[in-house]
């Protein structure tokens, strides 16, 4: 399984000795994790200011990879930092996000394809059996338990597409896109079901695992339109405070 974020956390040496340097990447990419899931779930709600040493406290790390999972962060456009002035979790600008929409759908077309053409049997394997446990957790699995899954079906797909710089470019967006997905999900009334954005997750799940390249492609798509449906719901129906916390809201 290809998981980036998903290697075992690290733990200090017996006697206190300081783990070896090729250790400090792992603890950095266990930063970005954290931090990214508070992004995704909105406990660093979006417009929020707040210091280093607080999300070192969030995260329970040291400054140094607390401070390059912040700086990478930054440049994903989702925290900003202000010097002298501490950090903000950037707010949501709608408009912005459905426009990086349409990017993500051009980008994930490619990834898709590629996965389907170039998949081992291990990726096969891996996709059958995520397949397997939406299928059998639909009606009780939560969305942060969905959230989870997601990641790993998105890393899962990008190593299949054997092309790391992709990786780069399509992270931060999935990391958007999952968060719109939790406000649409937790804050849009009558919105609380998953069913439509599993079925969605399972047709690429299959198209990839059964090397249908054409089939991936246009499940993707149905994917990206599902998505842009959010939107239109979302302008007009959100709390703007959700958005931007350091917007009154209006009750």
């Amino acid at each position: 399984m290809a998981k980036r974020g998903g290697k075992p956390e690290l733990v200090q040496a017996e006697g206190g000795e300081t783990p070896a340097r090729s250790n400090s990447v792992n603890f950095f990419e266990l930063a970005y994790q954290r931090i990214e899931d508070r992004l995704v779930n909105c406990e660093l709600k979006p417009g929020r200011n707040l210091t280093m040493q607080e999300i070192q406290d969030l995260t329970g790390l040291g400054r140094t990879p607390v401070h390059n999972a912040v700086n990478r962060l930054a440049a994903d456009t989702l925290i900003i930092v202000r010097p002298r002035h501490g950090l903000q979790i950037a707010p949501i600008d709608l408009a912005r996000e459905r426009l990086l929409l349409k990017l993500r759908r051009d980008i994930e077309r490619f990834v898709i394809r590629l996965a389907a053409e170039r998949s081992g049997p291990a990726h096969r394997n891996q996709m059958l059996h995520m397949e397997r446990v939406l299928r059998e957790r639909r009606d009780t699995i939560t969305l942060a338990e969905f959230n989870t899954l997601d990641r790993r079906i998105d890393q899962l797909i990008l190593a299949a597409a054997g092309e790391p710089f992709l990786e780069h470019t399509l992270r931060p967006l999935h990391t958007l896109f999952r968060r719109i997905g939790f406000i649409h999900h937790t804050h849009m009334v009558g919105q609380t079901n998953l069913d439509g954005t599993i079925d969605h997750h399972l047709a690429v799940l299959n198209a990839v695992a059964n090397r249908h390249p054409d089939k991936a492609v246009a499940a993707s798509d149905a994917l990206m339109d599902f998505v842009d449906d959010m939107f239109d719901a979302m302008e007009t129906g959100i709390d703007p405070s959700l958005l931007d916390c350091s917007i009154a809201p209006l009750l």
